[in-house]
């Protein structure tokens, strides 16, 4: 038997000894993994120890700088459609469900706040949020946005306006609201109903009741109703008009969201710096599926390292969640949309299917918002 076998055989067996010592020590076992095809994305299958007792937990790593987008339903907010047909209209190498929105009868409009291409197309006023800059670094807050403006009339000054809602069907139990269509709506407003005043390239061209009336591809409509339709009153035919966004917190707080070009509104928050920090109640949320109960759960992290975390388990509750996040080395992180919206797709096959169809969608590493 020669040397050059033997110091070989000790090397091999070095090498073993390391990789048996690394497995021991790892706390959270890997039982699949895989690269996700045509990309750096890395979706995993995992068993989680926490609070507890066991959970299997599907993930997908996404490097920092990945290019992210909100997959809307036919390119609209308001719409639904199949989670692998949304992320390929986007040409996403992953996606996870992701706002809530109305699943049970009326238009399926979300709940949560959804920017795309750093245009603003819905607003939540609850939970919180996820966002990411051009450059793909993510944050995490409790997101929360006003909408103002200005309106000069061609002849006198200037009065200020401000907006309710950004592209959703109002409430039919509203007393009044004033909300903004953008074409990230369609063609149309989708409903009749209050004034709608409609802006072309900064002014305003055009004002009537609300008959479905056509959102213009250089603009928006906003419709004032009920207690509010006086406001339509400082519209008049050739105004400027200004529209303004104000980003603060849950504290009311101006945070730096300016250059975020993506966001992703949901929550309850999980983990902040590394740590638990569930409270639901406090971020606005009643409905006991959040509270207590245990249901399929989607989420999502950030990591030490800025690359992002995608990840759905069949069952826990939102304490089992966190505690989930936690323990898989979350640094800051949220929940998504969960129950029958729980869905995710890595390398362009769905890993976990929702059971329904979805109204949005965040993707990772498609080509275009």
């Amino acid at each position: 038997m020669s040397a050059g076998f033997i110091r070989g055989s000790q090397r091999l067996s070095a090498l073993l000894l390391a990789f048996v010592l690394l497995v021991s020590l790892v706390s959270v076992a890997p039982v699949k993994e895989a690269q996700a095809a045509g990309s750096k994305l890395t979706a995993s299958t995992v068993t989680v120890k926490a609070a507890g007792r066991s959970f299997t937990v599907k993930t997908v790593r996404i490097p920092k700088g990945t290019a992210t987008a909100v997959g809307l339903a036919n390119h609209q907010v308001g719409r639904t459609a199949s989670l692998s047909s949304i992320a390929s209209a986007y040409g996403a190498k992953a996606a996870i469900n992701g706002a809530f929105f109305d699943s049970y009868g009326g238009p399926p409009d979300p709940y949560g706040t959804l920017i795309s291409g750093g245009r603003l197309m819905h607003i939540g006023r609850y939970g919180t949020t996820i966002g990411f800059t051009a450059n793909g670094t993510a944050m995490m807050d409790s997101l929360r946005i006003e909408v103002s403006g200005q309106v000069t009339p061609p002849e006198g000054r200037g009065s200020s306006w401000y907006a309710v809602w950004f592209n959703r069907i109002p409430s039919s139990t509203a007393s009044g609201t004033s909300i903004v269509y953008t074409p990230d709506r369609g063609s149309t407003t989708g409903y009749n109903g209050g004034v709608a005043v409609t802006v072309r390239n900064g002014k305003v061209v055009l004002k009537k009741n609300n008959a479905n009336s056509t959102i213009p591809s250089d603009g928006y409509v906003i419709v004032f109703s009920g207690d509010m339709k006086s406001m339509a009153d400082r519209f008049v035919i050739g105004s400027k008009v200004t529209m303004d966004i104000r980003y603060t917190n849950i504290d009311g707080k101006a945070i730096p969201w300016e250059n975020v070009v993506t966001a992703v509104g949901a929550g309850p928050r999980l983990v902040t710096d590394g740590k638990l920090a569930l409270n639901a109640a406090a971020e606005g949320f009643q409905d006991p599926k959040i509270l207590n109960a245990a249901g399929a759960r989607s989420g999502i992290a950030i990591m030490s390292d800025g690359s992002v975390m995608i990840a759905t388990v069949p069952g826990a509750t939102m304490k089992q969640w966190a505690a989930v996040m936690q323990k898989l080395g979350a640094v800051q992180a949220m929940n998504l949309d969960g129950g029958a919206s729980s869905g995710m797709l890595a390398g362009g096959k769905v890993v976990t299917s929702p059971g329904r169809l979805l109204s949005n969608t965040l993707v990772f590493g498609g080509t275009g918002n």
